[in-house]
């Protein structure tokens, strides 16, 4: 009997030194885990970064206020646009059209003795029309000739010969004068003006805003600007003269022409 004890101890002994190694390496895996995530978390709070998933562009918002102005001034116009055309009605379309060229080159001609520079004066439209008579009682179209026009756009930097160039050209065969707008050439000077205007106009009223929120004005954040010269027309007149001169010159006024700037600011208060 005391030489089996032996050799019973000595089966269980590997045994349990098998099973004692795989419960203790497991232990050590869980605790290395479990350390891992607790330095996840308190790293970043420790090291004084935000934690995982918090968004770290979060700031306070500036607090703003945004008003709107407009800087209008007002100056003489100098320079004119000025649409002539002609139109003849003949019963060929050769006809038609070489009346037309026929009437146009005189109008041109008259338009640039006035001063013009021949690159100010751009053909703009030109068309032929079929003309019918329709009868009476129901009767079927006839044509009976063809229509024929021919439209220039003249610019007059010469503000005081817009005049001449509606009355010479209708004396040269215009039949047409569709219209005059007047414009400033070179409007820069006065759109700064506008602008310091609308600037200066727009901050007063951020400072009452602001005044009356209990705080005052820090900063600019944001400018927008749009910029405006309405071109109204002064003159419109049909003619149809058959080449005979004006008894007297046509009156023309001008007016004046308002340079509008307009702008949109946010300031920052505080």
């Amino acid at each position: 009997m005391n030489d089996q004890t032996p050799n019973t101890t000595a089966q269980q002994s590997p045994g349990r030194s098998h099973l004692g190694p795989i419960t203790f390496g497991r232990a050590i895996a869980v605790t290395a885990a479990a350390s891992l995530l607790v330095g996840l978390i308190l790293g970043p709070i420790i090291s004084g970064h935000p934690t995982l998933g918090a968004d770290p562009t979060t700031t306070a918002p500036e607090h703003t206020v945004s008003v709107s102005s407009n800087g209008v001034v007002s100056v003489a116009p100098d320079v004119a646009d000025v649409v002539i055309g002609v139109m003849a009605q003949k019963p060929t379309v050769a006809a038609a059209q070489s009346s037309a060229a026929t009437s146009m080159t005189s109008v041109i001609a008259a338009v640039k003795k006035t001063g013009v520079d021949p690159k100010d004066i751009v053909t703009v439209n030109i068309s032929l029309n079929p003309v019918y008579d329709y009868g009476t009682n129901g009767a079927n179209p006839r044509l009976t000739g063809y229509q024929f026009a021919n439209t220039i756009r003249v610019t007059v930097r010469d503000i005081s010969k817009v005049a001449s160039v509606v009355d010479d050209s209708m004396a040269a065969g215009a039949t047409t004068v569709n219209g005059i707008t007047f414009r400033v050439g070179d409007p820069k000077a006065p759109q700064s003006q506008a602008r310091r205007l609308a600037m200066a106009d727009a901050r007063t009223k951020a400072d009452a805003l602001a005044q009356a929120a209990g705080v005052s004005v820090k900063g600019v954040a944001n400018i927008t600007e749009t910029s405006s010269q309405p071109t109204p027309i002064y003159f419109a007149a049909g003619a149809a003269l058959d080449g005979a001169k004006a008894m007297s010159s046509t009156p023309i006024q001008t007016g004046t022409t308002d340079i509008t700037i307009q702008v949109t600011v946010t300031y920052l208060i505080g």
